[in-house]
């Protein structure tokens, strides 16, 4: 997957981690990285109209997010642990209908400017803040530009350029993709292309081929 935009419309961001709240449309405007949990978690129900516990969390299966995970349960809500790929999952969160409602933890900073420039086009939002337990860390964030460590960070900081571009294709199974198929006669592929200006969202089945005299492609 990746993200465009023009000059400067994309935060370089240090290759660091960052704590992230990843939400609808519908929630954008309710949720606060610093509000405990159970708040927020209350706010996103309230917008979809649902219960907490008809709500689906997803969190990286992380031993940082044991107390995170102990929190969602307290409230009823139910977790999705995945293994890696909380930007997926990001997106997941701002497409009505695909069974997600908030992606909560901490990941990569690089992915967090991705899952960002996905929320400009689907009118979700990210939450985050860059995590530097270490003053290496914020020596690197600081040589990157970076001089608020304690800044929390919106889709419009994170990927603020006018055109945003952002393309993804499926490798495992995923929610709203599915991953790389191989047939006897050629590759099936799903992705999905969205852009700002125009703003335009595409889901893409490809086949690609293989030369032969013979090709049957199959449905």
């Amino acid at each position: 997957m990746l993200a465009a935009s023009e000059q400067g419309g994309l935060l370089h961001a240090p290759d660091l981690y960052m704590q992230k709240l990843v939400v609808g449309p519908s929630a954008k405007h309710l949720v606060d990285i610093d509000a405990p949990v159970r708040e927020n978690l209350r706010a996103i129900a309230r917008s979809l109209g649902r219960q907490v516990d008809e709500l689906t969390v997803v969190v990286l299966d992380r031993p940082r997010h044991e107390r995170l995970i102990a929190e969602i349960r307290a409230t009823g809500a139910r977790i999705r642990l995945i293994g890696d790929g909380d930007l997926s999952a990001g997106i997941a969160a701002a497409v009505a209908g695909s069974g997600v409602h908030a992606v909560m933890g901490t990941g990569g900073a690089p992915e967090g400017v991705l899952t960002a420039a996905a929320m400009r086009c689907l009118n979700g939002q990210i939450f985050a803040r860059l995590v530097l337990p270490k003053p290496e860390d914020e020596a690197r964030a600081a040589a990157m530009g970076i001089t608020d460590f304690k800044r929390v960070y919106r889709s419009d900081d994170l990927a603020s350029g006018n055109s945003i571009i952002f393309a993804a294709t499926g490798v495992t199974e995923g929610t709203l993709m599915k991953g790389v198929r191989f047939f006897g006669d050629g590759i099936r592929t799903s992705s999905l292309i969205m852009q700002t200006n125009p703003h335009r969202i595409r889901f893409i089945d490809s086949i690609q081929v293989y030369p032969g005299p013979a090709v049957k492609i199959r449905f």
